[in-house]
């Protein structure tokens, strides 16, 4: 294998990994306040068509990712509302947000099919983002190197921040949390919040850094793999970046293997290899002798009803 060959395939890796990795950060803020999101996928789609449009607006990709964010933190408040407010059913309220997610993405984005715009591209000098060596470190868009920084500040502030101590207090005792002064409700509000500003963001990803033009259903499912992600993870940050680029790695082995032509492997099998993953991991998960429910917030998908 030479040089330039693994360069291709660690840059390809770590592309695939990133929207994953973002998306998944923020559903793991949101479940270690007790609130259990599942329409990541809707609102990284939401980001992702709102980041495109904004972007051949204006010609700005920066402002296409501000966009992004703000429309996927928007979005979550609907179920922010739905769920902590009148204290819908979570898991259904997330499934339906997905769909809203879906059809929305597709009725704005009907008339941008097939057009192109600026990409959100690398911000080091061109005779390092280019090279064939060194862009394996220098060659990737800014939300590479801000997915990276977002995982030591998620994992500060659970781990070491008052605030990060609050939240994590609310997710596994709500009751308790709230006799003693906490406000639940806002808390677990500036979750979802968070949650959904980095979905929008992940999606934005797609639309203006890996593939910089519109198409329904861009993502891929993508979302669920984050989802699955956290689980995975056991709700740990560390471990959500290397399950990231796990899952990103098997992504990438399956374009690699369609590139080839490998012979006797249907182009369905090799499409279904990132879910199948997420299915076995999870598998492995809930049959080992520490589950991933030990580590759960206790309060996971919960409703917050304020004693009288």
């Amino acid at each position: 294998m030479s040089p330039e060959f693994a360069v291709a395939i660690i840059f390809a890796v770590v592309m695939s990994s990133t929207p994953i990795l973002i998306a998944a950060l923020g559903e793991l803020v949101v479940e270690k306040s007790g609130v259990l999101n599942l329409g990541v996928e809707g609102m990284m789609l939401i980001g992702a068509v709102t980041g495109f449009i904004v972007t051949v607006s204006t010609g700005s990709p920066w402002l296409g990712a501000l966009a992004a964010l703000a429309a996927g933190a928007a979005v979550s408040m609907i179920f922010g509302y739905l769920t902590l407010t009148l204290t819908a059913n979570q898991v259904a309220t997330g499934l339906a947000l997905t769909i809203f997610g879906t059809g929305v993405s597709a009725l704005l984005g009907a008339s941008f099919v097939g057009v192109t715009t600026s990409t959100l591209g690398p911000v080091f000098p061109r005779a390092l983002a280019a090279d064939p060596i060194w862009r394996v470190l220098f060659g990737y868009s800014p939300l590479v190197y801000l997915s990276f920084a977002l995982t030591l500040a998620v994992w500060w502030f659970l781990k070491h921040s008052r605030a990060g101590l609050v939240l994590r207090a609310v997710g596994e005792s709500d009751s308790s949390a709230y006799s003693i002064g906490y406000p639940v409700l806002f808390v677990r509000y500036m979750a979802v919040l968070f949650g959904g500003a980095l979905a929008g963001l992940a999606g934005a990803f797609y639309s203006l850094v890996l593939t910089p033009m519109w198409a329904e259903r861009l993502t891929s499912g993508r979302g669920w793999i984050a989802i699955a992600l956290v689980v995975f993870a056991a709700w740990r940050p560390g471990r959500l970046l290397l399950g990231a680029y796990l899952f990103g790695a098997v992504i990438t082995l399956e374009l690699q293997a369609k590139a080839a032509g490998w012979s006797g492997l249907a182009p369905e099998f090799l499409t279904s290899l990132p879910y199948l993953a997420t299915i076995l991991v999870l598998a492995l998960i809930s049959g080992r002798r520490l589950s991933a429910r030990t580590a759960a917030p206790a309060c996971l998908g919960k409703p917050f009803r304020a004693a009288a």
